[in-house]
């Protein structure tokens, strides 16, 4: 098997959710779409990502909410078409935030979650983060397949969302449950870069971002 020479997740660009949380009540969140600042988000990002692949081949996994299909688009604008293929997988989906939803039940959502810690809290009709996990950890067997595949293209790019980047970091890099709930979110169309070692290891050279857990369930505070 010959892994790819580099991993990159990029987080979708600004959507109309990002921007007004009230169109939950609207739309369902996969047809949210970007707004036209994460429009030229994509594109900058576009940009920035054909200067690390230069001339190689990508392969890229899609998520298949409207907002990451746009910002794919933005992206490859930047690529020439015989340089990428581009694959939907839809276990690489956002976390599911159940159906359509009011301003005052998101906040409530937030809290409700901020509260109980959000790896394990699951959503009324939705998901929790360790759900997300167990789908994501089945993607790895596809992608790991895909790597054995004759003429596989030398960087993977994931277009996905900004909670499933860090379950994937996590499942990858083998971090606790604590050390996922202490990484930040990405930014709209922030990337993060795995790359290759010499013994055929990733390792992440995108500085991570830090922030404190809100709920008080850490583990080990006053286990004797």
């Amino acid at each position: 098997m010959s892994r790819p020479n580099r991993i990159i997740f990029l987080r979708h660009g600004q959507s109309q959710g990002n921007v007004d949380r009230s169109i939950y009540a609207e739309r369902p969140d996969y047809a949210l779409e970007l707004s036209e600042q994460g429009k030229e988000e994509a594109v900058a990002a576009g940009k920035n990502l054909i200067e690390i692949v230069k001339n190689e081949k990508v392969m890229f996994y899609l998520s298949p909410h409207w907002r990451t299909r746009m910002t794919c688009e933005g992206v490859v604008k930047s690529f020439s078409k015989d340089q990428y293929k581009i694959r939907e997988e839809p276990r690489i989906r956002e976390q599911e935030w159940g159906h359509l939803r009011t301003v005052d039940r998101n906040k409530i959502l937030d809290q409700e979650r901020d509260a109980f810690g959000t790896f394990y809290y699951r959503i009324a009709d939705g998901e929790s983060c360790a759900d997300v996990y167990d789908r994501v950890s089945s993607f790895f067997d596809t992608l790991f397949r895909d790597f054995e595949k004759k003429d596989f293209p030398t960087n993977v790019i994931i277009v996905t969302h900004g909670m499933t980047i860090r379950v994937f970091l996590m499942r990858w890099f083998h971090w606790t449950v604590e050390e996922f709930e202490r990484v930040a979110n990405p930014r709209n169309c922030e990337f993060f870069v795995m790359e290759k070692q010499n013994d055929e290891k990733y390792k992440l050279i995108t500085e991570l971002r830090y922030h404190a857990p809100t709920h008080s369930y850490q583990y080990g505070a006053g286990i004797k």
